[in-house]
């Protein structure tokens, strides 16, 4: 199922075609190797992920028109999860991020080897940056 976003269908492709659930993971934790270090002004409440066992901050930004994204997880899993819709969806215009579907994580395949706290801290990141996308459209 086409996301909107071309970057995160490709991710998505790529981890459905992946048969090896460990090597699922290890591609979810290499995403978060590559995120980029949060600064500590953006550790808030406004910007933490509601509902997540672990720490989980997400902040967006809009810059001509697009969205950037910056977030950091104290555990490493649920960061690989944030890197992964990080990357899917930088770049994408609010409007765009707003419609992306929640089964997103079904079609990756993760989600038979995620704990339902995991999956749940996945579509708790993806309500966040959604409303996040909203607001800085000035339409939430």
């Amino acid at each position: 199922m086409a996301s909107g976003s071309q970057k995160l269908d490709q991710i998505v492709e790529r981890l459905k075609s992946t048969a090896d659930p460990k090597r699922r993971y290890e591609y979810v934790l290499w995403l978060a190797k590559k995120l980029q270090p949060l600064p500590e002004e953006f550790r808030t409440d406004a910007f933490k992920v509601k509902g997540c066992v672990s720490q989980v901050y997400v902040v967006g930004q809009l810059v001509e028109g697009k969205l950037h994204w910056q977030g950091d997880s104290d555990a490493a899993i649920t960061k690989g999860l944030l890197a992964l819709l990080i990357e899917g969806m930088e770049g994408l215009d609010p409007a765009t991020a707003a419609a992306i579907d929640a089964s997103v994580l079904a079609d990756t395949g993760l989600q038979a080897s995620l704990t339902p706290s995991r999956a749940n801290g996945f579509l708790n990141i993806l309500r966040l940056m959604q409303a996040q996308a909203k607001a800085l459209a000035g339409c939430g």
